[in-house]
């Protein structure tokens, strides 16, 4: 899978994106890590990605299709997306929950057959969270909840998995084990990964692509470039 951006622009209104000419490729096999700011439109790009936003100019290709073509079934095939929010459902498992993200496939009824618990079971394994099978979802701990719904994208079975701020509440450890995961899952099941996040550090550390949103543009960057803007933030 690769994901082609070409002079695209983002956001709400035409005469005023919240950031313009994209240019970059996404490839299958990488973790990439989206910085910037709050409030600068990470958010907004990456629900362009999905389709939740429509673009607002130049291109943006999954696999050299526009991504404007695909109906929302074919679309939930290829992109998952996992939230910082906690997941508004209550009074279901976590095997349940991880099951959800079968609903692509199952049709109107959401039943699933063998396949789809197989599916359901390799994700749960992937994840590391088989002890967590038959816990209620309202009762886990961020860390944990964020990886069931790590899991139900990897359910999802999609090329693509974006997250916005996935260990924005969790605590350090966690934030380690969370970027661990990923790589894991972009490098040995060649998955294209992209996350955004404020922990520059770990960024740094895992990522195979670095991605910096700034005055309203967005560009690949070094790592090298990357420490010097964490300095700049501890300095300043």
């Amino acid at each position: 899978m690769v994901i082609r951006l070409s002079h695209l622009s983002v956001g709400y209104s035409l005469s005023l994106p919240v950031v313009s000419d994209i240019s970059v490729e996404l490839m299958s096999g990488q973790l990439t890590c989206l910085t910037g700011e709050n409030g600068i439109g990470k958010s907004t790009f990456l629900k362009t990605l999905t389709g939740f936003l429509p673009k607002l100019d130049g291109s943006l290709l999954l696999d050299g299709r526009d991504v404007g073509t695909f109906s929302r079934r074919e679309l939930a095939r290829q992109v998952s997306i996992v939230l910082t929010q906690k997941p508004d459902v209550q009074n279901l498992t976590v095997e349940e929950v991880i099951g959800l993200g079968r609903s692509p496939y199952t049709g109107f009824f959401g039943r699933l057959r063998a396949g789809d618990r197989r599916v359901v079971s390799d994700a749960i394994d992937a994840v590391g969270v088989e002890t967590l099978r038959h816990r209620m979802i309202q009762t886990l701990s961020d860390g944990e909840r964020q990886k069931v719904m790590m899991a139900k994208a990897l359910a999802q079975q999609t090329p693509v998995i974006l997250l916005d701020e996935p260990t924005a509440l969790l605590d350090f450890p966690s934030k380690v084990e969370t970027f661990r995961l990923l790589q894991r899952m972009a490098h040995d099941r060649d998955k294209l990964i992209l996350l955004s996040t404020h922990d520059l550090e770990l960024a740094v550390r895992f990522a195979d692509c670095l991605l910096e949103m700034k005055d309203h543009a967005l560009h690949c960057v070094s790592a090298a470039e990357v420490k010097a803007s964490m300095q700049a933030v501890l300095g300043g």
